[in-house]
């Protein structure tokens, strides 16, 4: 991961993870101390990593993990005392949050570092493919309210708009979302 966001409410716990994180290979690392001045961030910049020190100066964190988690694609991180790891773990762990307990042993944070960097990948991947299937559910509704105006305009069937809609935009060299465009602005549908 090439950036990380960090939010820590102690500037020296912000300055010896970002030290870890370059040795990890973090060349752009953004660092606040509250949940306030994270929110405005994750509203006009994506980061891949999402590393949260609790307590915050402003509130605890787990809040925060739970909205970056819904709002954006990256792995996060929470980091809390040992004593209520597993608490928070069963807060944030629902919306795919890693729960590290503290004092951090170095290998456990590269570990988890490295589960929550596949993470996020797999969520990237999955929010591509769902663009995807969106592109094609917007077409399909296109293509059919296109069908519906030349069945009710012109009196075909079903089949016999479908099959148009194909042949005009094979001849045409078109893609079937164009010819329905066409149709619906030719008829003002």
């Amino acid at each position: 991961m090439d950036r990380a966001l960090i939010v820590s409410g102690s500037a020296q716990a912000g300055e010896q993870l970002g030290g870890f994180l370059r040795s990890y290979g973090c060349t752009s690392l953004t660092t606040v101390v509250s949940g306030s001045e994270a929110r405005r961030l994750l509203g006009t910049t994506s980061f891949p990593l999402i590393l949260v020190n609790t307590p915050l100066t402003d509130e605890f964190g787990h809040d925060l993990a739970v909205t970056a988690a819904e709002s954006t694609g990256a792995g996060i991180l929470l980091l809390c005392k040992g004593d209520i790891a597993e608490d928070m773990a069963e807060k944030v762990g629902v919306y795919g949050v890693c729960v590290l307990p503290r004092p951090i042993d170095r290998a456990a944070l590269h570990q988890s570092l490295r589960l929550v960097e596949a993470t996020a990948a797999r969520i990237a991947m999955l929010q591509r493919e769902n663009s995807k299937l969106q592109g094609k559910l917007e077409e399909m509704r296109l293509v059919s309210r296109a069908k519906c105006v030349l069945m009710e305009q012109r009196g075909m069937t079903e089949p016999e708009a479908h099959r148009w809609i194909e042949k005009q935009s094979m001849d045409g060299r078109t893609t079937r979302r164009e010819t329905a465009a066409r149709v619906l602005a030719q008829y003002g549908a």
